[in-house]
């Protein structure tokens, strides 16, 4: 049984955190958000302790760290994108593993301070990029891999629409500032960037098409690849069809114009990711690298507009 803390603790990811360490059999010692709305902890871990304030929680994880029969061994991380930094830094000093959410950092210079902090302290960074190990995802790419050894050259179009509707509290929260979120294609398009990279090899060109607070969408030239994306969390881009069943949410991605059905499982990976971490695998910080560089660059390009072979619900966008 390995020993965890959790910082961010009142997140929207947090409960699939909670749930992985449950069903990997560990236990939660201490946890820590400014926000006390925590009740969901009592649903997993009961007698962890719990703290509002960082300074408070920093002394119970010194107290633990220096009782070496009761060492916290991982600290996962959920907080806002912004201080994913500063937490990830907070762990590695104090002896501790981190497992962090996407985006890992907002920008590629902070991994590389992160690697000299794991070599100063031994301890490791991972990265929860679960959709590398979603099933459909693994044979996707599996049949990417066996496609590309008979025909090293082949080039596939591939078109990745992402919709979760948000209301009007997202652009209150810290979400709806791109200083801390990262912006669109940051805190909900990371995952999907680093997939699709994994899969079809890195970026060669990356062009903006539109970039509103809202919406997000562009195109990638990739090894071998040409990528159409389109990201937003407005629900009125939300296909009518779609509408109509009552939900909110719009994922699709269609490879040569096939689509790949990945909708089962996809918010069950986390135990997944811990199972992977906890057997001595894991994504660290080199797998993290090509995304966020990605999604730093898409916040400071200049959109292009309609030009090009743009995604085709940029249309309704502009109009």
């Amino acid at each position: 049984m390995k020993r965890f803390a959790l910082i961010g603790a009142a997140g929207y990811i947090a409960p699939r955190h909670m749930k992985a360490i449950k069903e990997t059999r560990n236990e939660l010692i201490a946890a820590c958000d400014t926000n006390d709305s925590v009740g969901i902890i009592d649903s997993y871990f009961p007698r962890a302790s719990f703290f509002t304030e960082f300074e408070r929680f920093d002394r119970f994880v010194d107290k633990w760290h220096r009782e070496q029969e009761k060492r916290i061994e991982y600290i996962a991380i959920t907080s806002p994108n912004y201080l994913h930094d500063a937490h990830i830094r907070f762990a590695l000093r104090n002896g501790a593993d981190a497992i962090c959410e996407k985006p890992l950092v907002l920008n590629p210079h902070n991994i590389d301070q992160l690697k000299i902090i794991e070599k100063e302290t031994g301890n490791t960074v991972y990265n929860i990029l679960q959709l590398r190990l979603h099933p459909d995802i693994i044979a996707l790419k599996e049949k990417v891999t066996r496609e590309l050894q008979e025909h090293p050259n082949k080039m596939y179009d591939i078109d990745l629409t992402y919709l979760t509707s948000r209301g009007k509290w997202y652009f209150i929260s810290w979400k709806g500032d791109e200083s801390k979120s990262g912006g669109i294609a940051s805190n909900i398009g990371v995952h999907f960037f680093d997939m699709l990279t994994w899969i079809f090899g890195d970026i060669k060109e990356n062009i903006v098409t539109l970039k509103h607070p809202d919406t997000n969408a562009g195109t990638f030239t990739l090894q071998h690849a040409n990528v159409r994306w389109f990201l937003s969390v407005n629900y009125d881009y939300i296909p009518q069809e779609i509408k109509a069943l009552g939900q909110r949410t719009y994922r699709s991605i269609t490879v040569d114009g096939d689509a790949i059905e990945f909708s089962g499982g996809f918010t069950d990976l986390h135990t997944a990711s811990y199972e992977h971490i906890l057997s001595g695998n894991g994504f660290g910080l080199d797998e993290a690298y090509s995304s966020i560089e990605t999604v730093c660059a898409i916040r400071t390009l200049t959109p292009q507009g309609l030009r090009g072979d743009y995604h085709p619900f940029c249309k309704s966008v502009i109009s």
